[in-house]
């Protein structure tokens, strides 16, 4: 398998997107499958690169990648060595670099007999649920999408989280990161850019207007997104389908580091659900 760590892709918010690459290199086109990280989530967070490795073992083109605004650098990929970018980062920076990656893949030669370009499926967990699924819905070039324990609402993270007067009057908020015990700055650019662009970046309706194939997975046990967000997805899109995977936590039971070279069982079963979706 051939295995691209680190990539510096060009975004256009002036910090690069650090994108690995995943595939069987065979000279046959491949369908690809482009995974975003969710919210104080990166790239190589726990059992992702395993995970990365079995989808790509099946004869799928992987791709996954930092938001250049997520906290990590080309340097320091793990981690948030850089959290003045992390305070930094909004929904549309996301939905920016996410466009930068797929213009990327669609200019590089060096894929252009492994990646097949007519067969391209989002995939995103946790806040990139709603990501993955805005891009779907507004560019041609994706015609499959995955939710993996999707949020389906941002409205009520970026405007009734705390207290909305304080953090306009101090312009910052902080999030203690429990396992880096990081202050993590929130600046209310955050909250200015969610107001401006609501329409956009409300996930209802872009699942509401999703021509394309929808896959919803989400665990039972999920403290993080609860199951009812999954179901409100499934609701607003008739031909969609939701997989709900048995005693699965947010993060389908993996955790950061992730030493074993096995999967937990229950992310085995996202891999499962995600290449028949990618495949047939």
């Amino acid at each position: 398998m051939q295995i691209i760590k680190n990539i510096a892709v060009e975004g256009i918010h002036g910090k690069p997107i650090v994108t690995d690459v995943f595939f069987n290199k065979n000279t046959t086109k491949k369908p690809v499958t482009i995974f975003c990280h969710g919210y104080k989530g990166f790239k190589d967070w726990g059992a992702w690169n395993l995970m990365a490795e079995n989808i790509a073992k099946a004869n799928v083109f992987f791709i996954k990648f930092n938001f250049s605004h997520n906290g990590g650098t080309l340097e320091k990929p793990i981690d948030f060595p850089d959290l003045e970018a992390f305070g930094n980062n909004n929904y549309t920076k996301e939905l920016d670099d996410l466009k930068s990656v797929i213009d990327w893949l669609f200019n590089n030669e060096d894929f252009k007999n492994e990646a097949d370009l007519s067969q391209i499926t989002l995939f995103g967990h946790s806040r990139a649920g709603g990501i993955v699924t805005i891009k779907a819905e507004e560019d041609t070039r994706i015609t499959k999408v995955i939710s993996l324990a999707g949020v389906a609402d941002y409205g009520k993270r970026s405007a009734t989280t705390g207290d909305l007067e304080q953090w306009q009057k101090d312009g910052v908020k902080y999030i203690i990161n429990g396992r880096t015990k990081q202050k993590m700055p929130h600046y209310i650019q955050f909250y200015e850019d969610f107001i401006q662009n609501e329409e956009r970046l409300t996930i209802k309706r872009a699942v509401s207007n999703l021509k394309i194939p929808y896959l919803i997975i989400h665990g039972n046990e999920d403290t993080s997104v609860l199951i009812d967000e999954a179901f409100s997805l499934k609701e607003w899109c008739n031909h969609s389908e939701l997989k709900i995977i048995d005693k699965a936590n947010h993060v389908f039971n993996a955790s950061h580091p992730w030493e074993k070279t096995e999967l937990p069982k229950e992310l085995k079963a996202v891999v499962t659900l995600v290449l028949d979706f990618v495949q047939n």
